[in-house]
Order: structure tokens, then C-alpha cells, then sequence
């Protein structure tokens, strides 16, 4: 595919330079790993290594591949949130639809293709069927909390995630074939953002954002990593349809999104008092913990691109 294997390098080579810089700030600040800030750094480059390398081969196997990387994201996303909600005894088929039924049918219909049914599916017809699932089981204690906890485990978990892949099949005049692009340019620039948001606010940050949620997010560290997304994604704009000023906008609308989702998705964490939403990717929480600013970014990125690119 043109441009897939410059993009698969350059991500290779982000990655290694930061792993160098941290390795290098290991070495000349505390060699004992006792620097909070930096093993944090170390840690979050580490398990996008993991991460870029099944990125990758699902890239290189083209729209399956990627179909069923993320259909595993996917599984293993909505596994760690449901872990972490009240459920009872009564919610049992409700979970086996979500897993075994929704989840499914949401990536069938973003592979045939069917963006209509692909965009109302979770948010229309499965936010009123689940509850009558649970309902049908005749137990009222908190019922109300344990089918919106499930909602919004398949909202974000399976509805946002699938805004992924869904890239691939949007038609875009004179981008035809290279949408999986799309893909390394929205990754690369949210979780570039992501990393430099973290730098910036534990280096020079001093106002947070919401000192109850998050120790390292701060209005200054904020305002830098959109800077950095914005200058991140004009240099990408040959990956995209957008022209170099495009893809500058497009850049700090996803560093925007990353952002608030990062902050929503801490705040249920706190709410649920853990710390990780689960051990997968060791030592650095679960796929959500490394996803969930590019979850909210991602159907904010495909529907801006559906509006403002593609066919009638």
C-alpha cells in the first residue's frame, strides 16, 4: 500500500527515539529507577512497543487484519470495564450479549460496510435491549446502576473502539486504497500528544486541570501536547486527504478529544477506586489504559472525515 511502509517506519522511529531518550534520562538522573517521571515515561514507551508491533502486522494484513486486531481490543477493553461495575446474578445474559451478540455484530457491520447500521446499532438498538434483558430477570437492586454501567462499557469499549477500522471504508475521492492511513495518522498523533501532555505537565505544569482526577494533567502540559498534535499532524498531512493546515486543525481537535477521554476515563477509575483498569500490557495497566485517549478520539476523527471528505 503507498505510504504504509514510510508510516510503519516513521512509528518505528518515534518509538525508538523516545525509548533512547528515556533510557539516556534514566542513566543521567537516577539509575536506580527511583525518578517517578521518568520510569512512568519508560513504562508508557515500553507498552506501545507492544502495542505498534501488533499494529503493524495488522496493518501490513490489510482490512482483516485489522478487522480482527481491534475486534480483540475490542473483547479485551469491554472485559476490564465490566470487571470494575456492579453486576448481579440477574445480569448474566445481559454480559453473554454484549460479549457474544453485540460485539459481533458491531465489527460485522463495519466490515460490510453498513455505516448506517454500524452507527446506530449500539447507541439506539442496544442501549433499549439491553436493560429489557436484565429486566426480564425480575431483580431490582440497583438496577438502574448496573445496566448503565454496562451501557457505557459497550459504548466506549466496542461502539467508539470499532470507529477505528470503520476508517477503512470511508470512500474519499482520490484517497482510494490508502485509508489505512488513516489509522497510523490518528494514532500517531494522539498518543504522541498523550506522551507530550504527560511531559510537559510533570516538567513545567503547575495548574491542574482537576487536582481530584489527575496528578499529571495540567493546563500548560494540555495547551503543549495540543501544540505538539497540531504540528505532529501537519507533518503527517501526506499520510492524509487534509491539506498541511487541515491536518494541523484535525490535529488539535484529536489532542482535544484525547485529552477529555483520558480525564473521563480516570475519573471512573477513581470512582472505582483502582488505579489501572486491568494488568495486560505489564507494568502499565490494561489496553484501556493505553487506548482510552484514542477511543474518544476516534469516532470524532471519522465523522469529521465522513462530513468534510468524502462522497455525497
Amino acid at each position: 500500500m503507498t505510504g504504509l511502509a514510510p508510516a510503519l517506519v516513521g512509528l518505528g522511529g518515534i518509538l525508538l527515539l523516545a525509548a533512547i531518550l528515556g533510557q539516556l534520562l534514566r542513566e543521567a538522573i537516577a539509575p536506580d529507577g527511583s525518578h517517578p517521571l521518568i520510569e512512568t515515561m519508560n513504562a508508557r514507551i515500553a507498552a506501545w512497543w507492544a502495542f505498534a508491533m501488533l499494529m503493524a502486522l495488522a496493518l501490513l494484513a490489510g482490512k482483516a487484519g485489522v478487522i480482527g486486531l481491534f475486534l480483540l481490543v475490542s473483547f479485551s477493553a469491554l472485559r476490564e470495564f465490566l470487571t470494575l461495575t456492579k453486576k448481579s446474578v440477574a445480569d448474566h445474559w445481559t454480559l453473554a450479549a454484549s460479549f457474544f451478540l453485540v460485539l459481533p455484530l458491531q465489527y460485522l457491520f463495519v466490515a460490510a460496510g453498513w455505516q448506517s447500521l454500524m452507527a446506530l446499532f449500539v447507541p439506539v438498538h442496544v442501549f433499549l435491549i439491553l436493560p429489557v434483558i436484565s429486566a426480564l430477570r425480575g431483580q431490582p437492586e440497583q438496577f438502574l446502576a448496573r445496566v448503565a454501567e454496562t451501557q457505557w462499557a459497550v459504548m466506549i469499549c466496542v461502539y467508539c473502539v470499532s470507529f477505528i477500522p470503520a476508517l477503512l471504508w470511508l470512500p474519499i475521492p482520490g484517497f482510494e486504497g490508502r485509508n489505512l492511513l488513516l489509522i497510523a495518522f490518528l494514532i500517531l498523533v494522539v498518543q504522541t500528544s498523550d506522551i507530550a501532555q504527560f511531559a510537559i505537565s510533570r516538567g513545567v505544569g503547575r495548574r491542574r486541570i482537576a487536582p481530584a482526577l489527575s496528578a499529571s494533567k495540567t493546563w500548560k502540559g494540555t495547551a503543549g501536547g495540543m501544540a505538539v498534535a497540531g504540528l505532529i499532524g501537519g507533518a503527517l498531512s501526506w499520510l492524509t486527504p487534509f491539506t498541511p493546515v487541515q491536518a494541523m486543525g484535525v490535529g488539535l481537535v484529536l489532542a482535544l478529544m484525547g485529552g477529555v477521554g483520558d480525564l473521563v476515563m480516570t475519573a471512573i477509575k477513581r470512582d472505582k477506586g483502582t488505579r489501572d483498569w486491568g494488568h495486560l500490557i505489564a507494568p502499565h495497566g490494561g489496553f484501556l489504559d493505553r487506548l482510552d485517549s484514542v477511543i474518544f478520539a476516534a469516532p470524532i476523527f471519522y465523522q469529521l472525515i465522513r462530513v468534510f471528505w468524502t462522497t455525497p
